[in-house]
């Protein structure tokens, strides 16, 4: 994949199929980033010119922990129970061997 690490990092957020989640670390490394690169997976995403495009919720944390925004978590429990991608009351994503998608 040819571009810099942030057109990289747009590219493959937008590229995870419905009905799959991944994570920041997947996302850093598959863009030819190191695990520590994960942490400026979120600012990278926030300056993307496709904003509308991105589909946040197919992105977790390690273990498969989920970020709700306040005051907008049932929107997105709403979108996961829409792809079968199955959240625990702690936020974590139960069937995460099933869905966790690794880019190729």
């Amino acid at each position: 994949m040819e571009g810099s690490f942030g057109q990289k990092v747009w590219a493959l957020a937008t590229s995870i199929p419905p009905g799959r989640v991944t994570t920041y670390g997947l996302i850093a490394v598959a863009a030819g980033g190191g695990k520590m690169a994960a942490r400026s997976i979120t600012s990278i995403l926030g300056k993307a010119p496709n904003q509308g495009a991105i589909p946040y919720h197919r992105i977790v944390y390690a273990g498969g922990k989920i970020w709700c925004t306040p005051g907008r978590e049932d929107e997105r429990l709403e979108l996961y129970a829409q792809e079968d991608i199955e959240v625990s009351p702690s936020g974590t994503i139960q069937n995460l061997d099933e869905v966790l998608y690794y880019f190729d």
